[in-house]
């Protein structure tokens, strides 16, 4: 059995708007009312994003003062995985198809993603991604975890997922962060990293993933012709 383990926000759904729409929120709420701010555009914030800026810096450059920017943060990480944002999400370019694709192969295939159960079932609902990923194939968090860290409770999650899903001679994993390739390389697995995620290229390579690639689909691509050179 061939499969593949792939995240959830990065490659399958885009999460830009829905990072920039709660910047915006969170800039205007914590600014005075007659202080001048320099709100960034959603390419610039996006970028700085990826490059792994901190949210404290990011409210100094949108000309907060230190005591804000710490404010903004806060309300940033709280505000930003809250049910009424969701909406701003949307499937990311080609995903579904690779998908398909993937269903159409014969490939087994789960989801692993930091989101909560409540949160991974909006969006399977939203989109009907149900059809890909049947109940046992879906890991993420309950939705009364506490979470430590993303690159402390991933491994975690894979770990589970491996106890559970029958064995696969070759399994390959699809992420966009440092918390996917560790959840891959603690088990010994192959792990493609998308560059179509919050993570950008030169933030990737530092985690030394196997392979980087464009998206989730050049990802997929990849996997089907490494199995046909396999059987041929």
């Amino acid at each position: 059995m061939l499969r593949i383990i792939t995240d959830f926000d990065g490659p399958i759904v885009d999460v830009s708007e829905r990072y920039y729409r709660v910047y915006q929120i969170c800039l205007e709420k914590t600014r005075d009312r007659q202080q001048p701010v320099k709100e960034l555009t959603k390419a610039e914030f996006w970028q700085l994003k990826r490059s792994r800026v901190g949210e404290t810096q990011i409210g100094i450059l949108s000309g907060l003062d230190a005591a804000q920017a710490e404010e903004f943060a806060q309300m940033r990480r709280q505000t930003v995985h809250t049910q009424p944002y969701f909406q701003y999400d949307c499937l990311a370019v080609g995903a579904l198809d690779s998908l398909r694709k993937i269903q159409q192969a014969g490939l087994d295939l789960a989801v692993m993603t930091m989101r909560r159960v409540r949160e991974l079932n909006y969006a399977f609902n939203q989109y009907d991604l149900g059809q890909f990923f049947p109940e046992n194939r879906r890991y993420c968090l309950s939705n009364g975890y506490i979470k430590t860290s993303d690159v402390e409770d991933k491994p975690l999650l894979m770990s589970r997922a491996l106890r559970e899903m029958p064995a696969a001679y070759d399994t390959w994993m699809i992420g966009d962060t440092e918390a996917d390739i560790a959840a891959a390389k603690r088990h010994g697995m192959k792990v493609i990293a998308v560059e179509c995620g919050i993570r950008d290229r030169t933030q990737l390579e530092l985690q030394q993933p196997d392979l980087i690639v464009k998206d989730f689909s050049s990802a997929v691509n990849l996997v089907l012709e490494n199995s046909l050179q396999q059987i041929g």
